[in-house]
């Protein structure tokens, strides 16, 4: 074999090599806890939210609750709470809804999850719940970390 032969294999093999690390990442998932804002309706407390949350991260959570921030039409914020949403078994989806006593729905615009206050689960890293959580909302209002 050539010399100019020799380089264009190893380079033709060491570019096709590099590409396995990027195909074998999009093939598999990693661990995620999904949380969605589905709803956000009037109540006779004030407004009312409903998640939905995946514990996607391979185990069960005996306790996860997120500090969120709500802002108001003119983007200040109104309020800070804590949502707890209990235990969240691995695999499995909940539904959980959060009465904000004296809140206008009409008036959020944006709800921030701001922190996790508690994050705990057999073999779970207490800052997974905030590092692998995914946000998605099916209202007009703005949702995310």
């Amino acid at each position: 074999m050539t010399t100019t032969s020799l380089r264009l294999l190893t380079s033709t093999l060491a570019m096709s090599l590099a590409t396995v690390p990027a195909w074998a990442e999009g093939s598999a998932p990693g661990p995620v806890l999904t949380l969605e804002l589905n709803a956000a309706q009037p109540s006779d407390k004030g407004c009312r939210l409903t998640f939905l949350i995946n514990n996607n991260l391979g185990a069960d959570l005996s306790k996860a609750a997120f500090e969120i921030a709500l802002f108001n039409e003119a983007g200040v914020v109104d309020r800070l709470t804590v949502l707890d949403f209990k235990d969240l078994p691995s695999g499995k989806t909940k539904v959980t809804r959060f009465d904000l006593a004296g809140a206008d729905c009409a008036k959020v615009s944006r709800v921030l999850i701001n922190s996790t206050t508690e994050c705990a689960g057999a073999g779970v890293e207490p800052a997974a719940c905030m590092r692998k959580l995914k946000t998605d909302t099916k209202t007009s209002i703005a949702f995310g970390v």
